[in-house]
C-alpha cells in the first residue's frame, strides 16, 4: 500500500478515535458523574431512572450537536481558506454569522419566540445568514466571474454593519431581552429538540460527501486560480459551489448553536501539520478534529463551575486563541505549508 495512503489512514483513525474517547469522557463527566462500567446497565433498565434522562435526554444531544456544528465549522474554514489561499480566512469571516446573530435579535426583541415557538430562533439565524449570503454574493460576482477579494471584503464589511446593528438593538433592548441576545451570541449546545439535532447532523454529513467531490478542485486552486483553469478545472463554477457549501454550512451551525468563534480557524491549521495540505484526507480529517475539539470544549464550559454553566463560546475563544498564539511561532503552519 502506498505509504502516502497508509499515513492518512493512520491519522483518521487516530482522529476517530480520539472523537470516540472524548465522547465517552463527555458522557460520564458533569454535576452527576457516571462511571463507564455503569452506562451499560443504565442502557439495559431503560427509560424511568434519572441517571438515564441525564445521559440521553442531556449529555448524547449536545454531543452529537457538538459533533456536528464543530465539523461543519472546521469542513468551511478548510474549503474557505483553499478558495482564498489565505489560512486566516475562517466562516465567519464572510459576515455569515453576523447575518444569522441579527436574525436571531430581531427575533428575540420582536418576542416571536413566545408567539410561534422556540423552533423560531433557528429558523430566524438561517434566514439571516440565507441574506446576508445572497447580498454578499450579488455584490461579488461581475460579468459571471466572482471576485474572492471582493466576497472576502464584502463580508468583512457586512459583519462590522450586523455587529454595529446588534449593538444597537441591545442599546434598546428590554433587559429580559438583553440576557437571551447576549447569551445566544456566545454560542451554546443546550439544545433539546432532537428534530433540530437530527437535521443539522444530516446536512453536515451531507455536505461532508458534497464537499469531498471538490477535492481535486481544492488542491488545483490552491496552486491559484490560473494553474487550476491550465489543469482543467472550471474555476468559476466551483468558486461558486464551494461558496454555497460553505456558506451552508455556517448558516446552520450559527443558527443552531450561535456564534462559536475560532473552531473553523485553528482547528485547519492544526490537522494541516499532521496530515498535510492535500484535501482528500484535510477535510474528513478536519471534520473529525473539528467535532472533537467543541465536544471537548463544550465539557469544559458545563463542568469548569458546575452546576453553572459558561457559554462554549467563551471557552473556544480561550482555546482556540491560546492555540493561534502557539500556531503563529511555527511558519509553517501560519502559511498552511507541510
Amino acid at each position: 500500500m502506498n505509504k502516502k495512503i497508509t499515513h492518512w489512514i493512520f491519522w483518521i483513525l487516530v482522529l476517530g478515535g480520539i472523537l470516540l474517547g472524548i465522547s465517552v469522557f463527555s458522557l460520564c463527566v458533569g454535576s452527576v458523574g457516571i462511571p463507564i462500567k455503569k452506562i451499560i446497565s443504565i442502557i439495559l433498565q431503560g427509560r424511568g431512572t434519572t441517571e438515564y434522562s441525564i445521559l440521553f435526554d442531556i449529555r448524547l444531544p449536545r454531543i452529537i450537536l457538538g459533533f456536528a456544528v464543530g465539523g461543519a465549522l472546521s469542513l468551511a474554514g478548510v474549503i474557505l481558506q483553499g478558495m482564498f489561499r489565505n489560512p486566516l480566512v475562517e466562516p465567519y469571516t464572510l459576515g455569515i454569522s453576523g447575518g444569522a446573530a441579527l436574525g436571531v435579535c430581531l427575533n428575540i426583541v420582536l418576542r416571536l419566540h413566545r408567539a410561534f415557538g422556540i423552533l423560531t430562533l433557528p429558523l430566524f439565524g438561517f434566514l439571516g445568514a440565507a441574506m446576508v449570503i445572497l447580498l454578499v454574493y450579488s455584490l461579488s460576482i461581475r460579468k459571471g466571474v466572482l471576485k474572492i477579494q471582493g466576497l472576502l471584503l464584502t463580508g468583512v464589511m457586512l459583519s462590522f454593519i450586523s455587529s454595529s446593528l446588534i449593538m444597537l438593538i441591545m442599546a434598546i433592548s428590554r433587559t429580559e431581552d438583553l440576557h437571551g441576545i447576549v447569551f445566544w451570541i456566545m454560542g451554546s449546545l443546550e439544545e433539546p429538540n432532537w428534530l433540530l439535532i437530527k437535521v443539522v447532523l444530516l446536512v453536515s454529513m451531507f455536505l461532508l460527501v458534497i464537499s469531498y467531490l471538490f477535492c481535486f478542485d481544492l488542491n488545483a486552486l490552491s496552486l491559484g486560480e490560473e494553474e487550476a483553469m491550465h489543469l482543467g478545472i472550471n474555476t468559476e463554477r466551483t468558486k461558486r459551489l464551494l461558496f454555497i457549501i460553505a456558506s451552508l454550512l455556517t448558516g446552520f451551525s450559527v443558527s443552531v448553536a450561535g456564534i462559536i468563534g475560532f473552531v473553523g480557524l485553528i482547528v485547519p491549521h492544526f490537522v494541516r501539520m499532521f496530515v498535510g495540505s492535500d484535501h482528500r484526507v484535510l477535510l474528513i480529517s478536519s471534520f473529525l478534529c473539528g467535532g472533537s475539539f467543541l465536544i471537548f470544549c463544550d465539557t469544559l464550559a458545563r463542568t469548569i463551575i458546575a452546576p453553572m454553566e459558561l457559554p462554549v463560546g467563551v471557552i473556544t475563544g480561550i482555546l482556540g486563541g491560546c492555540l493561534f498564539v502557539y500556531a503563529l511561532t511555527k511558519k509553517q503552519v501560519v502559511l498552511g505549508e507541510k
